[in-house]
């Protein structure tokens, strides 16, 4: 039966995912967001009808509206919803609806679940196997984030930060991990953690947890589960945990060991690996030769690889089909190149992650310098994490880090992209990291620091990912001035 949707922030990774499934399932579509855009632009050219800015004329009689938590109440379409009576969702609830009838698949995790959502859905198709899927990210090798495809299997990533997640059932869980973050809504570590167990509980009967056993929470969770009667298969380096019916060895190549993350770039180094399956239903064992770098994407691979096992396709198949991955959107995503110099885009947004991208940066600059431009995302999570992001930039050899991007948040009195760069030790140039709060003049101060042969990165989740351009032009305009 068609129904009319509404959606605010349509322009959105992940509420344009939502839209575009909508769409594709017959049911009229519209929405708005604050300002223009590509996503916009592609959202139109599927039929779905758009606005730029919030007006409470935009929302369509007898609509559902579809909300995310950064929608606040005062919006004036979300008002006008609420005075009209009409019915209002939260977008993965939306997306539940647009799932209906399919195996469920969700990946979870404070980080690595946009890449391997993203693996997963690209091995299913290449495997043949034409799956649905919502991933909050451009799946580059597909152009999209989102596909309703004629197959059985539904592939989501499943946000964790509004604790949204728990609007699911999936018959396959994936968790990369259980690092606290978000403890502006789970407001402390432990109910962090018990959202993930709450998750997990969810688990429809019959089904599988698939959990990183590398990661102290996750190997928890799924010795949990396995306690309460879950299946539970862990993939990893590390041990397994008792009780869990499988364990998926994870053997580098090179013998690396990065932080588990969500970066990783067709052009680097691709990660190679021997994933060894033991346990309940036999031995199964397979090579993987990706086209992204880094340990932590041999990781997020491993557990894609997992998921499809359980989905019935073939391991060496599985394995093949995860070579032909080229990455998301903004996961070290090669912006250009200008005056010898290499501009990249991350969205790492986490202590963690941008370890593991730099980690990814310095092998993959080779002789160069490795340039960083860093946007912290949310007062809350800058005021919590400060001192580890400071550690973590100084991997680099020369930081700039700007403002904070407020996102749904308001300032906080004191927190801002100084309580970074005051933590910072010298940087292994002896640089200590340079404030600079306006983000036109960061990407300026960046430009002129880069010199050929550098590898320039613009880093976090919010719009430091427009500099990327700016930095390339002040590059190109050095160049012919020269």
């Amino acid at each position: 039966m068609t129904q009319r949707y509404h959606l605010l922030g349509v322009g959105g990774a992940g509420m344009s995912a939502v839209a575009e499934l909508l769409a594709a399932r017959g049911h009229s579509v519209s929405g708005s967001d604050q300002r223009e855009s590509a996503v916009l632009t592609r959202l139109r050219e599927l039929g779905v009808q758009t606005w730029v800015g919030h007006d409470a004329a935009h929302v369509p009689d007898g609509a559902t509206v579809v909300v995310s938590t950064a929608v606040r109440e005062t919006n004036p379409e979300l008002a006008a919803a609420r005075a009209r009576g009409l019915s209002v969702l939260h977008r993965s609830q939306a997306l539940a609806r647009a799932a209906e009838g399919l195996d469920f698949v969700a990946v979870a995790g404070a980080h690595g679940k946009t890449s391997t959502s993203a693996m997963l859905a690209v091995a299913l198709a290449d495997a043949g196997l034409d799956p649905s899927y919502a991933i909050g990210g451009t799946v580059l090798a597909h152009g999209t984030g989102a596909h309703l495809g004629s197959g059985q299997v539904f592939v989501a990533e499943a946000d964790e930060s509004d604790g949204s997640f728990l609007n699911y059932h999936p018959r396959i869980a994936v968790v990369t991990n259980v690092e606290p973050d978000h403890l502006d809504h789970h407001g402390s570590e432990a109910a962090f953690r018990r959202s993930f167990e709450d998750f997990a509980d969810l688990i429809v009967p019959g089904g599988v947890l698939i959990a990183c056993a590398d990661d102290d929470g996750s190997a928890a969770l799924a010795a949990r589960a396995a306690a309460a009667g879950t299946r539970a298969i862990t993939y990893g380096r590390a041990v397994p945990p008792d009780g869990v019916e499988a364990h998926v060895e994870v053997v580098d190549a090179a013998g690396e060991s990065e932080a588990t993350g969500d970066s990783g770039a067709a052009g680097t180094r691709g990660a190679r690996g021997l994933l060894r399956r033991t346990g309940h239903g036999g031995t199964a064992e397979a090579e993987l030769a990706l086209q992204v770098g880094g340990g932590h994407m041999l990781l997020n691979a491993a557990g894609a690889w997992v998921a499809g096992l359980e989905l019935g396709v073939a391991p060496d198949v599985m394995a093949n089909a995860l070579g032909t991955f080229t990455g998301t959107g903004r996961r070290f995503e090669e912006r250009g190149r200008a005056g010898g110099v290499r501009v990249v885009d991350d969205y790492a947004h986490h202590p963690t992650e941008v370890a593991a991208t730099l980690a990814t940066a310095r092998r993959d600059a080779g002789t160069g310098r490795v340039v960083v431009l860093f946007q912290p995302h949310l007062y809350s999570r800058t005021q919590a994490f400060a001192g580890r992001f400071a550690e973590a930039l100084t991997a680099a050899d020369e930081v700039v880090v700007t403002d904070v991007y407020p996102a749904r948040e308001e300032p906080v009195a004191g927190v801002d992209g100084a309580l970074i760069t005051d933590a910072m030790t010298p940087t292994v140039t002896g640089s200590r990291g340079r404030y600079v709060a306006d983000r036109l003049q960061a990407a300026a101060a960046v430009a002129e620091l880069a010199a050929p042969g550098d590898l320039v990165l613009t880093v976090g989740a919010g719009d430091v990912t427009e500099l990327g351009p700016v930095i390339l032009d002040r590059l190109r305009t050095r160049e012919d001035s020269a």
